[in-house]
């Protein structure tokens, strides 16, 4: 356990930082089951790269393709909003330009 109480756990080999993620992880196999979304990636990483020097990486939980909305979505699961995430996920929007949704 964590300084934010997170019990991470392991699902299809596939280990995820909270309960949380784990639940979400199982809604999106349900939907990658039923052709809702398709191309789901765990933890893809997002280097962060400023001035051509690499500042950090920003692991995303989730990455998919949502076949309705015809839209690829990044998520992250959060509960606790660092400081660090905020910055993280700030930069990378603005050098990807994309948006991270997030998931409560």
């Amino acid at each position: 356990m964590n300084k934010y109480r997170n019990k991470s756990v392991t699902i299809d080999n596939i280990r995820f930082a909270s309960l949380a993620e784990a639940h979400r992880y199982k809604e999106l196999k349900l939907l990658l089951r039923n052709n809702a979304i398709e191309r789901l990636k765990f933890h893809p990483p997002y280097p962060i790269v400023v001035a051509g020097e690499h500042i950090a990486t920003y692991y995303a939980d989730f990455q998919y393709w949502d076949i309705k909305k015809g839209i690829e979505v990044i998520e992250d699961v959060k509960g606790v909003k660092t400081q660090v995430y905020k910055l993280k996920k700030k930069l990378v929007e603005t050098i990807y330009a994309i948006s991270i949704t997030e998931i409560a």
